[in-house]
């Protein structure tokens, strides 16, 4: 039989790596995927705004004319 210490010492040294993990994922995603996300919505609204610019200057130029 093996001694209950070394399931205890295993399984406290699993968890170390696993929450490590844990942790490692939850910055990566927080420095990484979450600016992306701010950028491509910014990018998403300046086209956007573009787009009502261009409309707007063409019904000006359709009503000059």
């Amino acid at each position: 039989m093996v001694d209950p210490l070394t399931y205890f010492a295993v399984g406290s040294l699993l968890f170390v790596f696993w929450a490590y993990g844990v942790v490692s994922f939850a910055l990566d995603v927080k420095r990484k995927f979450v600016p992306m996300g701010r950028q491509y919505l910014r990018g998403r609204e300046e086209q956007k705004q573009q787009a009502r610019k261009e409309q707007e200057r063409d019904e000006r130029e359709k009503q000059l004319l």
